[in-house]
């Protein structure tokens, strides 16, 4: 790398012009206290503006340090001028190692840097090889997920940055279209809600979509989706179980009802708190769980009385049908056997 130390004018430095920006972190409190205590202890690397009449730079390294410089009312900085000569993958090279050198790389930055490379690499083995030796992930379909993150609205990208979305959501929102994946992603944010939820609604919303034959944003702001989101009187972890309860019902409205029906069937059981029953997932099959809690051999007696009055409850019959009950009678009574 070749290049001279000059003192120039900040005036002469357009710090409007991205093309080499890798940072995502815009805050300078830190390097304005450390500039101010011992100067600049890392000059900036620019590179002159061929077309420009007047002397006028580019920032290929120190985003940052420019504007802490003119924070503190500096009107002259030591900076280092790259050679004229020095081309566009190399600036780009030296953008993403000074920042690497700093530290690890977010996602966004990662991206960023691919989306710079990859405009100069045609070929997943070529372009691999230059990822790696700039410490950035190498494997091909990896690269192509990351890649695809900087082209996201920035609110996802923020959300990126909070954690609220990972990579494997984020390579999910970018098949919608901008208005939808924000949508999505506000209400991430808004839930809290883990990978597998916001799994669970993206799908549940995208079947509704097409089995009702409306668009997914029409959906997201009907008013009865809407009134859920906005209780003032539900927190978060509320506000989740009504959505999925309200998208479960309208995707599978027959399981719903059966579901409903259970719940009240097995209320009249009276089961208690050591006592579950557990039905076929999505009511598609004909066996039932009964699982059972007890800490020693009286609590699990009891067991056996109230296995009795379940048998003869009218509710297990009609939950169970004609044949089940019988399975039922026959592990009662293989169980009184254990317990006697």
């Amino acid at each position: 790398m070749q290049f001279n130390k000059k003192i120039i004018e900040l005036s002469s430095i357009d710090s409007n012009d991205d093309t080499y920006r890798i940072t995502t972190k815009t805050g300078i409190d830190d390097l304005v206290d450390s500039i101010k205590n011992v100067g600049l202890m890392n000059p900036p690397l620019l590179m002159e503006k061929s077309y420009s009449q007047q002397p006028e730079f580019t920032i290929v390294c120190g985003f940052r340090r420019v504007a802490a410089c003119r924070f503190l009312g500096w009107t002259d900085i030591e900076a280092r001028i790259l050679d004229p000569d020095t081309g566009e993958l190399e600036c780009i090279k030296l953008a993403i190692t000074d920042n690497a050198l700093q530290r690890h790389l977010n996602l966004i930055e990662e991206s960023g840097s691919l989306h710079m490379l990859s405009g100069f690499f045609k070929d997943n083995i070529s372009m691999s090889k230059a990822a790696q030796a700039l410490g950035l992930p190498k494997n091909p379909s990896i690269i192509k997920k990351i890649e695809s993150i900087c082209h996201l609205p920035l609110p996802i990208q923020n959300c990126i940055l909070s954690n609220t979305v990972s990579l494997a959501m984020a390579v999910e929102l970018c098949a919608f279209e901008q208005e939808i994946s924000v949508a999505f992603v506000k209400l991430f944010d808004d839930l809290k809600l883990s990978l597998n939820k916001q799994r669970e609604l993206i799908t549940l919303v995208k079947e509704i979509a097409l089995r009702e034959d409306i668009s997914i944003m029409k959906l997201l702001c009907e008013s009865d989706f809407q009134k859920i989101l906005n209780k003032d009187d539900s927190d978060r972890t509320q506000k989740t179980k009504e959505i999925r309860h309200y998208l479960k019902k309208r995707r599978f409205p027959a399981i719903t009802i059966a579901e409903s029906e259970f719940e009240k069937d097995v209320k009249c059981l009276k089961l208690g708190n050591s006592a579950k029953l557990i039905p076929p997932n999505n009511f598609e099959g004909t066996t039932y769980m009964l699982r059972l809690s007890f800490s020693n051999l009286k609590e699990l007696g009891c067991h056996a009385a109230a296995l009795e009055k379940i048998i003869q409850n009218p509710a297990i019959k009609k939950i169970l049908g004609r044949t089940v009950p019988c399975l039922v009678t026959i592990y009662f009574s293989a169980f009184y056997r254990f317990i006697n």
